[in-house]
């Protein structure tokens, strides 16, 4: 008999992850999965939190049922580690540049989940532009609130890669409605203070502190496509 859990049906036409009374293989006891890299990752071990993810999701892909839509029930709390897992992984992939495997990941996810209780579709935005995949980005943008400083980064970001240039009238948007980002993408040093850390762990956040996070999550994309963050620091001159 194969331990393993299984998606069930429920009564609002979702699905269930259903593990077995008798005990689950370690391989897709996703809860356990997620505990352990998240303790790998407080301890250090970055590689090894990042494997037991990616080997996590390659289980759960073996399990998806073969359907035409299977969404999991986010009320369902069994499925939440499952469909956190899996962001977390396709995030792993996105910060070592593996846009095209990242980007799979969270289209699977927001197949899931079509709802994005994990707001995975930001993630994916950055990946089609990273892509230049330019029609599934602009499926996509709009998806993003605007109450958020990611969708006016990306818009930038997209046409400045498209065209070489910077769209004036979003970029005036960009520095009205969104200053403390503003300032952040256009300093010359984003230093991580004690100060820093401390304040983005607690519960109310500045904004200042927000736009420095969002500014390290994206780092790598600056590396990797130079000239974005030129062109906004010439602008602001």
């Amino acid at each position: 008999m194969t331990h393993k859990p299984y998606f069930a049906p429920t009564a609002e036409n979702m699905f269930v992850i259903t593990y077995p009374e008798e005990g689950v293989e370690a391989n897709y006891n996703f809860p356990v999965l997620l505990s352990r890299s998240q303790k790998c990752e407080r301890e250090g071990r970055m590689e090894e939190a990042c494997n037991l993810r990616y080997e996590g999701v390659k289980h759960l892909m073996e399990l998806i049922p073969d359907e035409d839509e299977v969404w999991l029930d986010w009320e369902e709390s069994e499925n939440q580690p499952v469909l956190e897992l899996l962001q977390r992984s396709a995030i792993d992939h996105f910060l070592v540049g593996d846009f095209e495997m990242a980007a799979g990941m969270l289209e699977m996810l927001l197949d899931l989940d079509p709802e994005d209780h994990l707001e995975g579709t930001k993630t994916l935005a950055y990946c089609y532009v990273a892509l230049e995949d330019y029609e599934l980005f602009d499926e996509v943008i709009n998806d993003i609130s605007d109450k958020y400083a990611e969708k006016e980064i990306l818009k930038l970001w997209s046409d400045f890669r498209r065209m070489g240039t910077l769209p004036a009238g979003e970029l005036i948007y960009f520095r009205k409605n969104f200053p403390f980002f503003y300032a952040e993408f256009t300093a010359d040093a984003h230093p991580v203070t004690p100060e820093y850390l401390q304040e983005i762990e607690g519960d109310r956040p500045s904004r200042s502190a927000l736009a420095r996070e969002l500014w390290l999550q994206t780092e790598h994309l600056w590396v990797l496509f130079p000239g974005f963050l030129e062109a906004l620091r010439m602008q602001s001159a």
